[in-house]
């Protein structure tokens, strides 16, 4: 009778890698266009407040960006700040923030560009109000305020 020679253990085949460049190329893909890039980034607190009747904008990349708020570092302080693309300005920065963005924009879109205020809810009036004089002041007169939605009141 033949004998049957058994040896110690045979060692499993190697994972195939060939398929691992593709499954990297399509993750990466699928991230790339699931995620959306932030343009700036925030300095201030901003706690929108709630409103019931809300309008999304159409056009956001005619959309320019004030926000006012308490800093996020304490250090900073605690006094509301205007925050104008990626740096804390004044009221009278206003003007030079809006001729740039219009100067960025082709010469038809400019007609169309709004401004929107995102505004902390505990911000105080007389800071907005000024920024909104500042607006006027330089013919921004598209002015909108970001808000969230408030959620419906249930009965019962």
């Amino acid at each position: 009778m033949a004998r049957f020679k058994k040896e110690g253990s045979k060692e499993l085949p190697a994972i195939s890698t060939s398929s691992m460049p593709d499954i990297i190329f399509l993750m990466l893909c699928f991230f790339m266009m699931t995620t959306s890039t932030r343009e700036v980034t925030l300095k201030v607190r901003i706690k929108a407040p709630e409103a019931t009747e809300v309008q999304k904008l159409e056009k956001k990349a005619l959309v320019s960006y004030i926000y006012i708020g308490p800093p996020t570092q304490t250090k900073l302080g605690t006094e509301s700040r205007i925050q104008l693309n990626d740096s804390f300005r004044t009221i009278g920065d206003i003007a030079e923030f809006i001729f740039t963005e219009r100067e960025a924009r082709n010469e038809v879109d400019r007609q169309m560009l709004t401004t929107s205020l995102k505004v902390d809810k505990e911000v105080k009036m007389g800071v907005v109000t000024d920024v909104k004089q500042e607006l006027r002041n330089v013919g921004a007169f598209k002015i909108n305020y970001s808000t969230r939605k408030r959620a419906p009141k249930s009965n019962g």
